[in-house]
């Protein structure tokens, strides 16, 4: 039986799939069917559901082969006999059974993650529902602690007489691009642009329709010098990088507009702290890029053993003869081949 036709036999099961971002579907599930051939083609599982089944059957079947008798057109491979056995009931077969429900339970995890946030929101206004499940599930232990209740009441009352930038929903923007398990690179900020539009919960980074600061400009100096060819645009929104894996995290997550660290010391350094020491505790092989004294000091515990740590001046035009030269960019991208990952396309930054 093929994995479609298995499908069809669980129809409720195929909807859960088609409503799973890749980023939250069991990625050894997506694995073991890349590794079978059975989405050769297809890049994600959504595509493999919205393709018709005449071009499914074209993209993982032998041509010659019957809808009946037919096996993924890997002729020859070591792959050919395993899906026989998967196909007759057998081996992998089961397998994929097992898969499928280990599928089900995520989506099933999933939502009672988002049922839990919508309370946690009702209760902490700071909160947003669009929070990433995986990052939630990752640190939802600090929306229970004291200093996290106290900021929440802060920031709210903040709002409520004062501008505060980003607005509420992109806030924790960082945490919908990719799940946290997928943290390729960390970029450390201090605190968001306090002028207005600027803002939009990503270090450095700005909206399209706003000019990129002088930061980012030679940001977008040093990668041309560093990795010669690359074509960079000419706004500033870098979520073209975060989609592909690089956390761009200040450590204060709001400030009062016009005021440069204006929320600082109210709590907001203690919950990204707790970002970065998740992710030094729980991955490996993770390249996290310093830029300056303050985002030296944040970064100070982190395993070097277990991760990469790269360090410079900060971009900032008054410090920026410290910055020039550091090559990060291309060393980022060395280092994450040699780890066996797909190194970052750092001129991938489509408007948005």
């Amino acid at each position: 039986m093929t994995f479609h036709k298995l499908l069809k036999r669980f129809p409720l099961l195929a909807g859960v799939i088609r409503a799973t971002s890749p980023a939250s579907l069991n990625s050894s599930f997506y694995s073991f069917l890349q590794i079978k051939g059975i989405m050769s083609r297809q890049t994600n599982i959504k595509q493999f559901f919205t393709t018709t089944p005449q071009k499914k059957r074209a993209a993982t079947q032998n041509p010659e082969a019957t809808e009946k008798d037919s096996v993924p057109s890997t002729s020859g491979s070591a792959v050919e006999p395993t899906l026989k056995k998967a196909r007759t009931g057998s081996g992998d077969f089961k397998m994929v059974s097992n898969e499928i429900v280990k599928v089900k339970e995520n989506s099933q995890n999933l939502v009672s993650l988002k049922a839990e946030l919508v309370e946690q929101w009702k209760a902490l206004r700071l909160l947003h529902p669009d929070f990433g499940l995986t990052w939630f599930k990752a640190l939802k232990q600090e929306f229970s602690k004291e200093y996290f209740t106290t900021l929440s009441k802060f920031v709210v009352a903040e709002r409520a007489s004062r501008t505060v930038y980003p607005p509420p929903h992109q806030v924790f923007s960082w945490t919908q691009k990719f799940a946290i398990e997928q943290t390729k690179v960390v970029i450390l900020g201090q605190d968001p642009y306090h002028g207005p539009g600027q803002a939009h919960g990503l270090c450095f980074s700005v909206p399209v329709g706003v000019p990129p600061p002088p930061s980012l400009v030679n940001i977008y100096k040093e990668i041309r010098s560093d990795i010669p060819g690359t074509v960079l645009p000419t706004h500033g929104n870098l979520s073209g990088w975060a989609d592909q894996g690089v956390l761009l995290l200040n450590a204060c997550l709001t400030v009062r507009a016009g005021e440069a660290n204006s929320h600082k010391n109210q709590g907001w350094e203690q919950f990204t702290d707790a970002v970065v020491t998740w992710l030094n505790e729980n991955l490996t092989g993770v390249v996290f890029l310093l830029w300056g004294r303050y985002a030296q000091v944040k970064g100070a515990k982190i395993n070097k053993s277990r991760h990469h740590v790269l360090t410079a001046g900060h971009p900032s035009p008054l410090s920026v003869q410290h910055f020039q030269g550091c090559k990060h960019f291309s060393r980022t991208n060395e280092l994450l081949l040699a780890g066996g990952k797909v190194p970052i396309d750092w001129g991938k930054l489509d408007a948005v």
